[in-house]
C-alpha cells in the first residue's frame, strides 16, 4: 500500500517470520517504521525478515518469544523500548490451529490453539497498551482476526472460539483505550495462501478450493499486509473498534458463489 508514512514509528509484530506476519512486518518497514520481528521457532526466517526491513532503510531486530507466555511478551515489549525507545504500533498476528472434530480433539492441541490465538493476542494488547499509556503518546493496535470469528467452520472449534473472543476483546479495548488516543482495530483475512494453510492442504487442493471462492482465488499475505498498513496509517486516525474484512467474498452466502441456487429454490 503506497503513500503510508510511518517514519519514526516503532512496531512490534508477532508471528512475523512467516505468512501474513512476515508480509506485515516488511510492509511496515517499507513505510518507514522500525520493527520488532517476533518469532517462536523459525529463527532463520525471522532474520530474513529483519534483513528485508533493513534493506528498505528501516531498523529491525528479531525477538524470540512464545506469545502464550505473558511474561515473555512483556519482556519483548521492554526489548523494543530498550532498542528503539518506544512502541507506537502493535500487530497481533501469531496463531496456532489444530483441525479435528471437538469431540475427538487432542486437548493439548485444543488448549494450545486458545493459548496462542486468544491469550497471545491479549498478552500483546495488554503489554503494548501499558507501554503506550506510560509513554503518553497515541498508539495503534491491530489484531489479526478471521472470518472464523463469525463463521462456525467445522473441525476448527478452538480456533473459531479464539477468533470470536479476539474480536470482542478488540472492541472492548477500543472503548477503554480511546481516552489514551490508542486505536484498536481488527483485520479479518479470508483464506490466504500461507505456510500455515499448506500444513493442511496440497497445492492442488488449495488451487481447486480457491477457484470456488467468489473472486476465484486465495488471498496473498501481501494483500492482508496492505490492510494492516491501512489501519496503521495516521490518516485513518478516526477508525477504532472496526473490523476490516478482506476475504474475496468467502463469507458471503454460499449460494452467491458462482450463481448457485439459494436454499429452497
Amino acid at each position: 500500500m503506497s503513500g503510508v508514512n510511518l517514519k519514526g514509528r516503532v512496531a512490534v509484530v508477532t508471528g512475523a517470520s512467516l505468512g501474513i506476519g512476515r508480509a506485515a512486518a516488511v510492509a511496515l518497514g517499507r513505510a518507514g517504521a522500525h520493527v520488532v520481528v517476533n518469532y517462536r521457532s523459525h529463527a532463520e526466517a525471522a532474520e530474513e525478515v529483519v534483513q528485508a526491513i533493513r534493506d528498505a532503510g528501516a531498523r529491525a531486530i528479531a525477538v524470540q518469544a512464545d506469545v502464550a507466555d505473558l511474561v515473555a511478551v512483556e519482556q519483548m515489549i521492554q526489548q523494543a523500548v530498550d532498542e528503539f525507545g518506544k512502541v507506537d504500533i502493535a500487530i497481533s498476528n501469531a496463531a496456532f490451529s489444530d483441525r479435528e472434530p471437538f469431540y475427538e480433539a487432542d486437548m493439548e492441541g485444543f488448549r494450545r490453539t486458545v493459548d496462542v490465538t486468544m491469550w497471545g493476542a491479549f498478552h500483546l494488547l495488554r503489554s503494548a497498551s501499558r507501554q503506550m499509556i506510560e509513554q503518553g503518546t497515541p498508539g495503534v493496535v491491530v489484531l489479526v482476526s478471521s472470518p472464523h470469528a463469525f463463521i462456525p467452520a467445522p473441525r476448527s472449534m478452538a480456533y473459531n472460539m479464539s477468533k470470536a473472543a479476539l474480536d470482542h476483546m478488540g472492541k472492548t479495548a477500543a472503548i477503554e483505550l480511546a481516552e489514551h488516543r490508542i486505536r484498536v482495530n481488527m483485520i479479518q483475512p479470508g483464506w490466504t495462501d500461507t505456510p500455515g494453510e499448506r500444513k493442511f492442504a496440497s497445492e492442488d487442493t488449495l488451487q481447486r478450493a480457491g477457484a470456488k471462492i467468489p473472486l476465484g482465488r486465495l488471498g496473498t499475505p501481501e494483500e492482508m499486509a496492505d490492510g494492516v498498513l491501512f489501519l496503521c496509517d495516521p490518516r485513518n486516525e478516526y477508525m477504532t473498534g472496526a473490523s476490516l474484512l478482506i476475504d474475496g467474498g468467502i463469507s458471503l452466502p454460499w449460494w452467491a458463489n458462482r450463481g448457485s441456487a439459494a436454499p429452497g429454490d
